[in-house]
This record gives C-alpha cells, structure tokens and sequence, in this order.
C-alpha cells in the first residue's frame, strides 16, 4: 500500500494508520492516547487518517489533551516600562495556567531569525509574538505550518487567519486630537514613529480624523516620521517648532517622543502649555515624572499581554476563536501638559 493511497483497503490497526501517514507506530500510539509530546502537524496528519479509514482503525482516547509545553514568547526589544509590563503579563498569565516560559528578548534578538524554527524546536507548544520585526510574509508561513502563535501590537497587518491584538491606536489618537481641537488648537505637529509601522498609520487616521471634525485638512509639513525615542522625538519636534508657522501642540508617537518635545520646547524658551501643549501615547511611568505631567492615552499593555495568553491557550486547548484581531480600549488621561491654544 502507497502511503495517501484512500483506496486501497486499510485493515485498521496502529501498524497500518502508522504506513498510511508515513509517521511510526509510536507517533500514532502517543495520538490515540492523547498525549501531548505530538508536532501539532504531526497529530493532524494522523487524525486524518483516522477520519479516512472511516472507524475502521483504532481511534483515541478521548479528548486529545492540549500540547504540555512552555510558551515561546519573543520581545526582540529592552524590557523598558513598555515592554516590560507587557512581558510581566504574559509571565504572570501563563504562569497561572501552568505554563512555562522561554524568553527571547533584547534588541540583538532582531538579528535572529527564529520564526522558521520555532515548528522544529522540542518543547514549545505555542508563541506571544510581541510587536515582530518579521515582516508579514514569515508570519503567513508559521501560520501555514500550523505553528499557534498570537502576535501582540503587529508592526505590519498580520495575515487574515492570525491571531493579534492591539490597542485602538486609531480611536486613542482621535481622542487626544479632539481635546486639543476642543481647546483651540489648529495648527498640531505630529511625531509619529516609522511609516510603516501599523500603529503609526492606525494614530495618523484618528489624528486627521479629529481635524476633519474640527474643520481642519491634516498638514503633511506637520508630521515627522521617526523612532519612538526621547532623542529622536527632541529633533523631530524642534523641527516642527523651528518652522515659519509653528505648530501650537505636538503631539508625540509615545510618551518617550512627547518628553523629546518638552526638551525641544524647553530649547526655545516656550512654556508648556502656555506657548505650547505637547501630549505623548502609552500612559508609561515617565508620562507622570515630567513636568508638568504628560497628557497621554493609557494603553491597557498589562490586559495586552493577558489577553494574548487567554487566545493562545484556547488555542492549544482546541477551541475554536472567532475574533481573530482583538483591540482594546484606550483611554485619555488629561494632565497638565495642555493647555488652551496661545492667540497669535
């Protein structure tokens, strides 16, 4: 008998389930038994082959038991107080369903590539992916191979069938542009992160969107594309200040980019929020040890991760996921860094 040949009779037994998945005996004995030591494609091709000999063979025993394994979770990045609240979650979640973990992380993990490998490698039996620096198409391919995986914050728009969550950059940004609208402000500059990030381009159509409420055309002259850090949202913004026509609000991509905006307006001589109000996104520690204190949007990043861990474990649990791509709610904090905007 050839293996995949459905129409040559199969006697039903272990040894000819085994021939005709072209796995070993023992493979299959540990499916029927329900046990988790199986590569998830693995169990698969067996279970259809069960399926096909129609009852004819062996079948198992029960529920298949979810795979034992640790969670691979990779944060190729500084567990700063971003990061590392996010990572914390996930520790602290998996740790109560009983799983361990293996930590990827730090910045020299970007230069590793470990998402084709994670099918083959012993143990794993899922992975938190968080904020990927793997473009879309490697995501696609764990995907395929049927590796589960749930992405936190996705840098780029993860494959249709991929589990993500996220914060609703889009709704956060339009609140915090409102309140700046609603305190007279026209003319806002933006520090955005990289263009191609997901999240920047999610921020930007809440921003042009709270503009277009107001009656505002977003200014392209008014956004800089940078890295989300203090020295690079310091020159980005004094960009924006040193203009003809200034901007009377930046807006920074996260609360690191917005503290880079006090520094530039500091530079210049302005008062926040007299001259100028400058808000940042994330609702970190710094956001509260500024002054004046940060108007911000909290992100829920502890909820992030947590939720993450509830969508891989109803995964390696069998259960059937219908919101593939969940985004959770933000909230604006107003604190004293706004201001109503200067006459001129």
């Amino acid at each position: 008998m050839k293996q995949g040949d459905v129409t040559t009779p199969l006697r039903g037994t272990v040894r000819d389930v085994a021939a005709a998945a072209g796995v070993s005996i023992a493979t299959v004995s540990r499916v029927l038994n329900g046990r988790g030591n199986v590569a998830p494609e693995t169990r698969e091709l067996v279970e259809r082959t069960l399926e096909r000999i129609a009852g004819r063979g062996p079948r198992p025993r029960g529920a298949v038991r979810p795979p034992t394994g640790p969670v691979f979770v990779r944060c190729p990045y500084l567990l700063t107080d971003y990061f590392g609240v996010i990572v914390s979650s996930i520790a602290e979640t998996l740790d109560r369903h009983g799983r361990a973990v293996v930590l990827n992380a730090g910045e020299a993990a970007q230069q590793t590539p470990v998402l084709a490998r994670l099918p083959q490698r012993a143990g794993p039996a899922g992975a938190v992916l968080i904020l990927p620096p793997e473009p879309a198409e490697e995501l696609a391919a764990l995907r395929a191979r049927r590796f589960p995986f749930v992405v936190v914050d996705p840098r780029v728009p993860p494959p249709r069938d991929t589990l993500a969550v996220s914060a609703a950059h889009a709704a956060g940004a339009r609140s915090l542009t409102a309140h700046l609208t609603g305190l007279g402000h026209r003319r806002i500059g933006v520090v955005a992160g990289p263009d191609e990030w997901l999240a920047s381009d999610a921020r930007l159509a809440g921003h042009a969107a709270a503009l277009a409420d107001a009656g505002v055309l977003a200014a392209p002259e008014l956004v800089r594309h940078v890295e989300p850090t203090v020295a690079w949202g310091r020159r980005a913004a004094g960009e924006l200040l040193d203009l003809p026509d200034p901007p009377t609000a930046v807006i920074g991509f996260n609360d690191k980019a917005a503290v880079g905006a006090l520094q530039a307006a500091a530079e210049r001589g302005l008062r926040v929020p007299a001259d100028l109000s400058v808000a940042g996104f994330d609702d970190i520690d710094l956001s509260r040890a500024t002054s004046p204190p940060l108007t911000t949007v909290r992100q829920p990043l502890a909820e992030l991760g947590r939720m993450a861990v509830s969508l891989l474990i109803r995964v390696l649990e069998g259960h059937d996921v219908e919101a593939l791509h969940v985004e959770l709610a933000t909230d604006l904090v107003v604190r004293g860094s706004t201001g109503v905007a200067p006459a001129r």
